[in-house]
């Protein structure tokens, strides 16, 4: 007996299949496929070298020498590796392209379970970014003006965070990554430069007399949660992960060569860049300050006047790249919620309301819970360490499964554990720190 063949079936099939490529065609993350590799690694280092660079000596003096420079350099080593990962893995299946974090995700885990562990812990760290970078942006704009002009009237954050968002009112509404690249280019060298001033100038102004390098604070428990803290602001520091194959996705990718040749070409020279930001700064930052500097080193340098103003002024501009590079992949994920879920029709209207709405949003939270320092810390334990440290080698193990206690077996372990570990430790830290931040806040100041 003859099969007989459900030709509406197949009707359906190519229509949803049509409906998918076309909503892929307009969507931010897989609308152009182009790019070339050094534009990935413009976004790379615009998503990496951000607010957290200048929260690094504020980690040293928490650590102390010898804690602070092994997790500094081993937070390097592991997260390179964990990117390689997941550059390995953007094309694992033949034919096949892991666009975004929770495909990959959906695919090692399950369809349901995939999206239920990547996507919480992705939106939390892109949307945790976005709040911190208002922050940041509205902090550096306030200490540009006050630098300037000492003798104006003193204006409140809160207008300087406003001013921030409203650039991104209007650079929100770009289409794609590929957009933004130039962005991104600009973003990179500024964060190259102020990352430059800062350690040139606290080497410049040199080691004061008055120096400690004694821990923080003065009780064993004070030490532990500045201990636990501190490991948090690292983890911020290192939190490229969440959109490296977003960023991958960019790129042009055939069975000759593969976009994880080009990627991982920009993943290189991105963490070149990273090393010659991170050390330097939060070394000799610490060196220069001790136990005195501030949680943003650029506060603890006054003078000379005209270099801290500009290089809070190449903060600003760095930061507005950056939370592009964050915010496409939201975008990117509510309007494809959207679409399939609420049947709206991709279109302007759809992309300025959502936009627009997400800027609002985090400018809001940003003026209400403007803790810099705990807000670092806190985001940066909770969600980075596990998108960041482990997750993709629990994928990798997942979906490679090396031979048990083999070289790759092992090393994936151990950033499991240490992963882990960081992710349970950090946020209790920063939480004590927003606590005791708060006691004395007031609100919209």
């Amino acid at each position: 007996m003859a099969t007989e063949i459900n030709p509406w079936g197949n009707a359906v099939v190519d229509e949803r299949k049509r409906k998918e490529k076309e909503l892929n065609e307009w969507l931010p993350v897989t609308s152009s496929r182009d790019a070339k590799w050094w534009s990935s690694a413009f976004h790379n280092v615009t998503a990496m070298v951000g607010a957290g660079v200048l929260g690094l000596p504020y980690a040293m003096s928490e650590l102390g020498w010898g804690p602070g420079v092994t997790v500094i350099i081993l937070s390097w080593v592991i997260t390179l590796y964990t990117l390689w990962q997941m550059v390995e893995m953007h094309e694992m299946v033949p034919g096949k392209r892991f666009d975004r974090y929770h495909e990959l995700g959906q695919h090692a885990f399950g369809e349901k379970l995939g999206l239920w562990i990547v996507v919480p812990q992705q939106l939390v760290v892109q949307v945790g970014v976005g709040i911190v970078y208002m922050v940041t942006g509205g902090n550096s704009l306030k200490k540009f003006h006050d630098t300037v002009c000492p003798s104006c009237k003193s204006i409140k954050r809160t207008y300087f965070i406003m001013i921030f968002a409203i650039v991104h009112l209007v650079i929100s509404h770009l289409p794609n990554f590929n957009s933004i690249t130039s962005i991104s280019l600009v973003a990179a060298v500024m964060s190259l430069s102020y990352s430059m001033i800062a350690w040139a100038a606290s080497a410049h102004k040199g080691i004061q007399e008055s120096v400690s390098y004694k821990p923080r604070s003065s009780t064993g428990v004070g030490k532990m949660f500045d201990f636990f803290s501190a490991l948090g602001d690292v983890a911020f520091a290192y939190a490229g992960h969440n959109v490296v194959l977003e960023i991958q996705a960019t790129l042009p990718s055939t069975p000759e060569k593969p976009s994880k040749k080009l990627m991982w070409k920009g993943v290189v020279v991105a963490y070149i860049v990273v090393a010659l930001c991170y050390f330097p700064v939060a070394m000799v930052g610490y060196a220069v300050f001790g136990n005195s500097v501030e949680d943003n080193v650029l506060i603890s340098l006054q003078k000379p006047a005209w270099l801290i103003a500009m290089a809070n002024m190449f903060v600003v501009i760095h930061v507005i790249g950056s939370y592009q590079v964050y915010a496409m992949p939201v975008f990117d994920t509510m309007e494809s919620w959207l679409v399939k879920r609420w049947n709206f029709s991709p279109s302007r209207k759809l992309r300025f309301c959502t936009r627009t709405s997400y800027v609002v949003v985090t400018m809001f939270v940003a003026i209400t819970f403007p803790f810099f320092g705990g807000l670092l810390g806190f985001f940066g334990g909770f969600a980075f360490a596990p998108t960041t440290y482990y997750l993709p080698c629990i994928m990798w193990l997942t979906l490679y499964k090396p031979k048990r206690f083999s070289l790759s077996w092992t090393i994936n372990w151990i950033c499991i554990v240490l992963g882990v570990t960081l992710m349970i430790l950090a946020p209790i830290g920063a939480l004590r720190s927003i606590i005791l931040q708060a006691k004395d806040y007031k609100f919209y100041s």
